[in-house]
C-alpha cells in the first residue's frame, strides 16, 4: 500500500493549474506553428502571429495565456493499492489545489465559477469547485489528467443522437459552422461516440487530453475505422474555410480526437467539444515520492516570428472620432487604436439594461456617448502592471443589448471576438456603428496595449465590473463595417470556395 501525501497531491494540482496558465503544450505551440506557416490568408495568418507570440510572452513572463482562465476538469485514476493521509474528500482535496493555484500572489488566476448557475449566479472567488471524474484501477500510483477549459469553447460543444445508419462526419460538417468563432479557430475538436448521452459527452471532453498528431497520422496512414474516421473530419471542416478566428483560411482545426464506447444497438450518440488556442492541460502520475515537477518553458519551443505593422495598418484616436471616419473603415482592415475605452460584459450589460428601462442614469464615470466598449474581463493585474491579461469575450453574447446600447446610450463601436448575429448586424448597420474584432487568445499581448486601467462602476462584479482603459495601440481587425458588411461571412465563403477550386484542379 502506498501513502499519497495529502499535501503533496494538493501542491501538484496547484502547480500544475499555474504551469498551464502560461504554458502551452509543446505538441500544440508546433501544430500552431505548422499551420502558421501554411496559411495564405494574410489576416489568419496575422491572428496566428499574435497567437504564437502571445504563447511566447505569457510563458517567458509567467502570466496567463488568456483572461479566461477557464473551469477546472480533473481526470484521476487513482490506484486500489494507494491511500490518502487524509480525512478530505477527492473532491476536497482537489478544490484544495485549486484555491490555491487560482489565489496565487504572484499569478492571480481569474475566478469565473460562480455558484447558484440558474439563480444569483454568485462567483465563488477561487474558481472552485473543479469538476472531477475518477476511476479506481489497479496498481500503486494516482494518474491525473487536468484542464483549464474556457468558457467560450466550451459554450460550442454540441451532442446529439444519431440514427445507427446516419453519418458522424455529415453531422459534424454541418455542426462546425454553428459553432461560429467563439471557440477561438484554430484548435482542436474532441469527440466522443457511443456510450450513453452523458458518456459521450465526457468521452469528447476527455480525448481533448490526448497529444495533438494528426500530422503523424497523416504521414503513417491510419491503422483502423477511427484513425481513418479522425482523418475524414479534419480535412473535411478545415475544407469549410473558417479559418483562424473565423476570418478564413485552411486551417479550422489543428488536430480531430476520437474516443468511443459500446452503445445501445438503437443509439448512435455523438458529442463534439472544442478546444480553443488557449489549449491547457497536463498529465503527470504520483506515487508517493513527492509532488510533482513540471519543467520549465524553453524558448526555442516557440517560433522566431514578429507581428509587425504593415502598410495596411492604421493608427486611430478614438477620443473625438467622428462618424466620418469610421465609415471610412473597410472589412478586414487592421487597426491599432489609441485613447479611451470603457469595458463591459453580460452582467454588466444587464445592469445598464435595467437602470435604462427604470429610467435612471448611469453611474459616474459611465458615459458611453461617442465611445467604444471593449467586451473583456480581465485578469488582476500585479506589481507593474495597469491590468492582467485582457483578451475578448464572445460578442454573441451581447448581441441581445447591442440595439439597446446603440440606440440609447450612444455608443459607436464594440470590441470583442467572434462574429456577431444578423440581427444585431443590421443593428450596426442602422445606427452607423462598427465592430473590431481583437484575437481570442492574445491576452497577454493585448494588455501589453492597456497604459492605464481603472474600475468606473459595479465593482461588486469583481472582473465584469465596467473599467476605463487608456490604450496605446492595441491592434484590432475590422468585423463590421458601417455599411453592415460582416468579414466573419465573407472571410470563411471565400476560403471555402478557393479550398474548393484547388481540390477540384488537383
Amino acid at each position: 500500500m502506498i501513502t499519497i501525501s495529502s499535501q503533496d497531491f494538493i501542491d501538484s494540482i496547484a502547480d500544475s493549474l499555474q504551469y498551464i496558465s502560461y504554458t502551452h503544450p509543446k505538441d500544440f505551440i508546433q501544430a500552431m506553428t505548422r499551420a502558421y506557416e501554411h496559411e495564405e490568408n494574410q489576416a489568419a495568418k496575422d491572428a496566428m502571429a499574435q497567437i504564437l507570440i502571445n504563447s511566447r510572452m505569457a510563458a517567458m513572463g509567467q502570466r496567463p495565456i488568456c483572461q479566461d482562465t477557464g473551469i477546472v476538469t480533473v481526470f484521476l485514476r487513482i490506484g486500489m493499492d494507494c491511500r490518502f493521509d487524509s480525512d478530505l474528500s477527492i473532491q476536497g482535496l482537489v478544490d484544495q489545489g485549486v484555491r490555491k493555484a487560482y489565489l496565487n500572489t504572484e499569478n492571480p488566476l481569474r475566478a469565473s465559477v460562480v455558484a447558484d448557475p440558474a439563480g444569483k449566479r454568485i462567483n465563488t472567488k477561487d474558481n472552485t469547485p473543479a469538476v472531477i471524474y475518477t476511476e479506481l484501477v489497479q496498481g500503486n500510483t494516482v494518474d491525473i489528467r487536468i484542464a483549464a477549459k474556457g468558457g467560450g469553447s466550451e459554450n460550442k460543444s454540441h451532442f446529439a443522437t444519431l440514427n445507427p445508419s446516419d453519418s458522424i462526419v455529415d453531422w459534424i460538417v454541418r455542426t462546425v459552422p454553428t459553432m461560429g468563432a467563439g471557440w477561438c479557430p484554430p484548435g482542436i475538436l474532441g469527440i466522443g461516440i457511443g456510450g450513453t448521452v452523458d458518456k459521450a459527452m465526457v468521452l469528447a471532453k476527455e480525448s481533448l487530453m490526448e497529444p495533438v498528431n494528426i500530422q503523424e497520422l497523416i504521414e503513417k496512414g491510419p491503422q483502423n475505422s477511427l484513425e481513418e474516421l479522425r482523418l475524414e473530419i479534419y480535412k473535411e471542416v478545415n475544407d469549410l474555410g473558417i479559418g483562424a478566428q473565423g476570418l478564413g483560411g485552411l486551417t479550422t482545426a489543428l488536430d480531430v480526437k476520437i474516443l468511443d464506447c459500446p452503445t445501445h444497438a438503437a443509439s448512435l450518440p455523438v458529442a463534439i467539444i472544442p478546444n480553443c488556442a488557449a489549449t491547457r492541460h497536463i498529465h503527470f502520475t504520483l506515487d508517493g515520492s513527492g509532488p510533482a515537477h513540471f519543467e520549465p518553458p524553453q524558448l526555442e519551443d516557440w517560433p522566431k516570428i514578429k507581428w509587425e505593422v504593415g502598410e495596411n495598418v492604421k493608427r486611430v484616436q478614438l477620443d473625438n472620432i467622428s462618424p466620418a471616419e469610421i465609415a471610412a473603415w473597410q472589412p478586414g482592415e487592421t487597426l491599432l487604436l489609441n485613447g479611451t475605452i470603457l469595458t463591459g460584459r453580460d452582467a454588466a450589460h444587464r445592469r445598464i439594461q435595467t437602470l435604462l428601462a427604470n429610467k435612471e442614469a448611469l453611474p459616474d464615470g459611465v458615459d458611453f456617448n461617442g465611445k467604444f466598449i471593449y467586451y473583456v474581463g480581465p485578469v488582476d493585474p500585479i506589481e507593474g502592471e495597469a491590468v492582467g491579461p485582457a483578451g475578448p469575450t464572445t460578442s454573441t453574447r451581447m448581441d441581445q443589448y447591442t440595439d439597446m446600447m446603440l440606440g440609447e446610450t450612444g455608443l459607436i463601436g464594440m470590441i470583442g471576438k467572434s462574429e456577431r448575429g444578423d440581427q444585431t448586424i443590421d443593428s450596426i448597420r442602422r445606427h452607423g456603428a462598427v465592430y473590431l474584432m481583437a484575437v481570442g487568445g492574445a491576452a497577454y499581448l493585448v494588455s501589453k496595449a492597456i497604459k492605464k486601467a481603472k474600475v468606473v462602476a459595479f465593482a461588486d462584479l469583481g472582473m465584469e465590473a465596467i473599467y476605463e482603459f487608456e490604450v496605446k495601440d492595441m491592434p484590432v481587425t475590422v468585423a463590421v463595417d458601417t455599411r453592415g458588411e460582416s468579414i466573419h461571412k465573407t472571410g470563411p465563403a471565400l476560403w471555402s470556395q478557393k479550398i474548393r477550386d484547388y481540390r477540384n484542379r488537383s
